[in-house]
Parts: structure tokens; C-alpha cells; sequence
């Protein structure tokens, strides 16, 4: 009895499997042959051995069935339970298994030897809650209770929370993305909000990853996304791991949520032998495997050069959205906004983003090389007596922007504010911006939550503030 396989058909065929034997019972006299479900349901307990499996139709018309010496009542009756006795070989332990989705309820308890069932003989009681008096199939993975039984995976309690006829996407997250997504799951848009996937980050002993995806099941049929943060060369490879999972997970759709594309400063080769990491990363998330809905989605904010749209290729579609609207919504709560001017460090950034600033007065600055120095000049624009924004795509040590600060002051610009959707920083730069740094002179100094590091550091800190992602990333993912 330590290994016990045992199919049920309600109203069908029952049969034990002992040894590798395995006895059916006879049908009665003019009834039809039941076939077990496609999908079969399995439960195992722990080192038991014993394995459940039951896989079961509706047939009103049998009510009962013997396989020998094993007796089986079935109740068809809507809110009858399943309940079996199998022997475990020294402790009595119920077992409880439920699968919310089928409606069904399978509950075992296990006898010490000498009980009817080690003798050969027992009763044992199913049925279905809530399911069509006609033939109805149900096959889904069963797991048992985590107390008693080591068998389950972390998936099968949020597959009940799951509600598959939700359109609104899934969302799972690399860990350093959580308060973002946090954020977007607070987000109500048209009455839907998201709904957070968990998955395990963990490692092997030799530093892999050892990933585990929780919704594994809960996800199937549904639309899913991915929040990802490529902000180090350390974290893409596990990142890319469950990427390239999830649209294998029978979802309906899949969406990938770069908010910083990392390698865009190196999009072009000035001579020969530099490489342009930005056409190579653009390779790998373009060989991101279909969904059943189609190629994946990908959302990237202010890429650095909007020529790298065709460094993607046609398996993978692409959607370049910006920061800029969450900088017009917080300038309009400004107290001198009507005496705000907009600045750009180089030509560059005002073929950008002046398109965003229609009507708004505007300073172009630019960059001129004296020796081995590039100075930061003003090329047109009036600053003098203004709120001077400063706009950008990104930050690294922040060192244009200083020079742009130190020019604008000196042209009698009363404020100077900046603003960018990403801030790098590498090494902590973002210091020098800080009173204690130095302040740098300015007033405000806007940037995303796109660099999880970043925007964790200097939240709450002057002159710093963060202005979320949050809801434009919740709209976008709105189906």
C-alpha cells in the first residue's frame, strides 16, 4: 500500500493499481464505458508515496461501483464530497486538496493497518459542488495542504485569486521595480487596476539564478507584463531568463516594461572597431519569444536617439512614450508658472523635446570645444529675469548640466530648475546636487523613478522629486 494510484470517473470506472496491477471493475449489464478526463488531477503525499488521481465526469445514471474487495458510493448530488481512505502505513493525517476553479472538493484520510481498507475493503465518497448536471470534464493540477503534506507549489493558492476573465494584465516585477509596481496596482484606471504576479529571486550555490514564477498556472489565458530594470550588467541575465518564460506560459499577451533603456548613449559608431551595445541589446529583446496573442509588446520611456526604434526588429512591437507630460502636469502647480522658460543643453535635446513645449518660451544652449574643454554656450533665448527649466533625457555625472546652471545664473536667470527622465548616476553623483554637495544652484530638480536606485536614494531629499511613472505605465498597460 505504499504506492496506491486510484482513478475515479463519477458514476464510471474505478480502478486501484497495486504492484503494477491493476483491477477494473465490471460493467453493469448495458451500461456505457466512461473515459477518464484529458486532464487528470494529482496529489501526492510526501513520502507516502501514495499518489491520488482523480480524473471524473458527471453520469447520473451509475450510483454505485465495486473494484474487488474496494467498494466506491459516488453522490451526484450538488455540494456532495469526495473522500477517500488510503493507508499511509502508520499515522492517521487528512489530507485536504482543493481546486477552486474545477469546484471541487477532495479530502483523504489515512487509517492505520488493520483498518477495513488495509484488508481490502472501504468506502469512499465523491462528487461534484456546483458543476452541470451533464458531462462535465475537470482536470487541474491539485495540491495538498502545506502543514501536512510536502507537495504543493507556492502557485496553486494564487491560482484561486487569479480571476482569468479580468482583462487587466498580471504584472510581475524584478525586485528592484517592487515600489514601482506597487504604484501601478494602486492605480484605478476605468475602474481596473493591476493585479501583482510573484516570483522567487534566488540563487544557486554558484551564484546562478534560481528563479521560481508563483502564477505560473494563474496566468494562463490572461494578459501578462513584466516590469524590468536593466539599471546593472549583473541583473539582465535573470531578468532575461523570466522574460523569455512567461510568453511560453499559454498567456494571452505579453508585455515588456523597459522604462530605461540602458545602452542608448551607445547607439552609433563614430570609427571603426567602438560597438554599438544599444543594436545589441535591442537583438536580444527582439528574439523575446511570441505569446498566444502575438509578438511581445515593449514599453521604453524617452530612449536616448529615436532612430533606435529601428534597431528592433519585426518579432517584437515597440512603444516609446515620454516623461515630458508628467513635467507640464507638475509645472502648472508651480507658483511663477507663468514665468517659466524652457531650456535645452544642447541641439539635441531641442530636436527632442521642444515639440512637447508649443507656446512655452524657449533657451537652446550649445556645447563648443576650446582645446581640450567643452564649453557650454547660449546659442538663443532670453533667460534673464526667469524660471529657466532645464530639459534632458538623462543624467550621468551631471556635469552639462552644471555648466548650463552656472551660464543661465550669470545671464540673470532668477531660478534654474532641471529636469530628466533618468537619472543614472553612477557612483552616487547625484550627491554633488544636494545642499551638502555644494547645491550646484538649483531650485528644483525633477527626474522618474525609471532608476530604481536612484529615485530610492534621493527621496525626499532637496532638491530632488520624484515624479512617478506609476500612472502612465497602468494606462498603458489598460486592455
Amino acid at each position: 500500500m505504499s504506492a496506491m494510484s486510484m482513478s475515479a470517473t463519477l458514476g464510471g470506472v474505478v480502478g486501484v493499481r497495486r504492484g503494477g496491477v491493476q483491477q477494473r471493475d465490471a460493467m453493469s449489464r448495458g451500461a456505457r464505458s466512461i473515459r477518464a478526463s484529458r486532464a487528470p488531477m494529482v496529489a501526492r503525499k510526501g513520502r507516502a508515496g501514495v499518489q491520488v488521481r482523480a480524473a471524473i465526469e458527471s453520469r447520473p445514471e451509475r450510483k454505485k461501483q465495486a473494484s474487488g474487495s474496494f467498494d466506491l458510493d459516488d453522490v451526484a448530488a450538488p455540494g456532495s464530497t469526495f473522500s477517500e481512505m488510503a493507508a499511509t502505513g502508520k499515522s492517521a493525517a487528512p489530507v485536504s486538496v482543493i481546486a477552486q476553479q474545477a469546484e471541487l472538493d477532495v479530502s483523504a484520510a489515512f487509517e492505520e493497518p488493520g483498518s477495513p481498507l488495509s484488508t481490502g475493503t472501504g468506502t469512499a465518497k465523491m462528487g461534484l459542488r456546483g458543476i452541470k448536471a451533464n458531462r462535465t470534464n475537470i482536470g487541474a493540477l491539485l495540491g495538498c495542504d502545506r502543514e501536512q503534506c510536502d507537495v504543493s507549489t507556492a502557485a496553486l493558492p494564487r491560482l484561486q485569486r487569479l480571476d482569468k476573465g479580468n482583462k487587466y494584465p498580471v504584472l510581475f516585477y524584478a525586485p528592484e521595480m517592487e515600489p514601482l509596481a506597487q504604484q501601478i496596482a494602486g492605480e484605478d484606471v476605468c475602474g481596473s487596476s493591476v493585479e501583482l504576479g510573484s516570483i522567487d529571486w534566488r540563487t544557486f550555490p554558484d551564484g546562478f539564478p534560481n528563479l521560481f514564477v508563483n502564477d505560473a498556472y494563474g496566468v494562463r489565458d490572461r494578459h501578462v507584463a513584466f516590469l524590468a530594470s536593466f539599471h546593472s550588467p549583473e541583473v539582465i541575465f535573470e531578468q532575461l531568463s523570466v522574460i523569455y518564460s512567461l510568453p511560453k506560459m499559454f498567456v494571452a499577451s505579453f508585455t515588456l516594461i523597459l522604462p530605461f533603456f540602458p545602452t542608448g548613449t551607445s547607439e552609433r559608431v563614430e570609427r571603426e572597431g567602438e560597438i554599438a551595445t544599444a543594436v545589441t541589446l535591442a537583438r536580444i529583446l527582439s528574439n523575446i519569444p511570441p505569446s498566444r496573442g502575438g509578438p511581445c509588446s515593449t514599453l521604453i520611456f524617452d530612449i536616448h536617439a529615436l532612430q533606435e526604434r529601428f534597431y528592433f526588429g519585426d518579432n517584437i512591437l515597440p512603444c516609446f512614450e515620454s516623461g515630458i507630460p508628467l513635467l507640464l502636469n507638475r509645472l502648472t502647480q508651480c507658483e511663477d508658472a507663468d514665468n517659466i522658460v524652457i531650456a535645452y543643453p544642447d541641439e539635441g535635446a531641442w530636436k527632442r523635446f521642444h515639440g512637447f513645449f508649443k507656446g512655452m518660451e524657449e533657451v537652446v544652449c550649445t556645447k563648443v570645444r576650446q582645446g581640450d574643454k567643452r564649453l557650454v554656450k547660449l546659442k538663443e533665448g532670453e533667460p534673464a529675469g526667469r524660471h529657466v527649466i532645464i530639459v534632458d533625457d538623462l543624467v550621468q555625472s551631471g556635469g552639462t548640466l552644471i555648466e548650463c546652471q552656472k551660464l543661465l545664473s550669470r545671464l540673470g536667470a532668477v531660478k534654474v530648475s532641471a529636469y530628466v527622465t533618468h537619472g543614472v548616476f553612477p557612483g552616487n553623483s547625484w550627491k554633488k546636487f544636494c545642499s551638502g554637495g555644494g547645491g550646484q544652484g538649483f531650485y528644483k530638480f525633477f527626474l522618474t523613478d525609471s532608476c530604481p536606485g536612484t529615485a530610492e536614494a534621493v527621496r525626499g531629499t532637496e532638491p530632488f522629486e520624484i515624479l512617478s511613472l506609476a500612472r502612465p505605465i497602468a494606462e498603458a498597460l489598460h486592455v
